[in-house]
């Protein structure tokens, strides 16, 4: 066993971060935002795609998202897919453009996503913390067969602290700005 380097570790925490600002992503605020279709599968040419892979998608206007379905015949699929996703969104066919009006959220609903926001982020801090244990872990082993010192162990484990204290408090921030964001009305 080589010496534990400290640098994957801290990637694999940064991960978390990082899983956790794309879980966000599809979590719907009040605000149009092109990631809110991400989980979209459409059926089209006899497998399932994601939506993005048969049209573009922007947003115009803060309550309006406009998917441009490139070819005209999947402009039926990529509707079906849309309100069969389970998003609260009802597409508006225009031509070969489907305009999607955001609906504001209610008081309730707004609750429950800041809610769910709070256990994205709780799951996101217990692989923050998995690591932790996987790094000590190595350490002690790596102290035990004599690759590094007892004192390297313990100033390793202390930074291996450290790191783990800046990433959770990244998630604490990140669900912070979230939770702001879904409560504005």
């Amino acid at each position: 066993m080589a010496k534990p380097d400290l640098k994957t570790y801290r990637d694999r925490m940064d991960k978390s971060v990082s899983s956790l600002k794309e879980e966000f992503q599809g979590l719907r605020t009040g605000r149009a935002n092109a990631g809110l279709l991400d989980p979209v599968q459409v059926q089209a040419y006899g497998a399932s795609s994601p939506l993005n892979a048969v049209a573009a998608i922007s947003v115009p206007e803060p309550r309006l998202i406009a998917v441009s379905v490139w070819d005209k015949g999947m402009v039926g699929p990529v509707e079906k897919a849309i309100r069969a996703a389970g998003l609260g969104l009802n597409p508006i066919v225009d031509g070969q453009t489907l305009r999607i009006p955001v609906p504001p959220l209610t008081e309730e609903r707004r609750k429950e996503l800041a809610k769910l926001a709070g256990k994205y982020a709780e799951q996101q801090k217990i692989a923050v913390r998995n690591v932790r244990r996987d790094a000590n872990e190595d350490l002690k082993k790596a102290e035990k067969a004599g690759e590094i010192s007892q004192d390297e162990q313990k100033k390793m484990e202390a930074e291996v602290q450290k790191d783990t204290d800046a990433a959770i408090k990244r998630i604490d921030e990140t669900l912070k700005t979230k939770e702001v964001e879904i409560m504005q009305v």
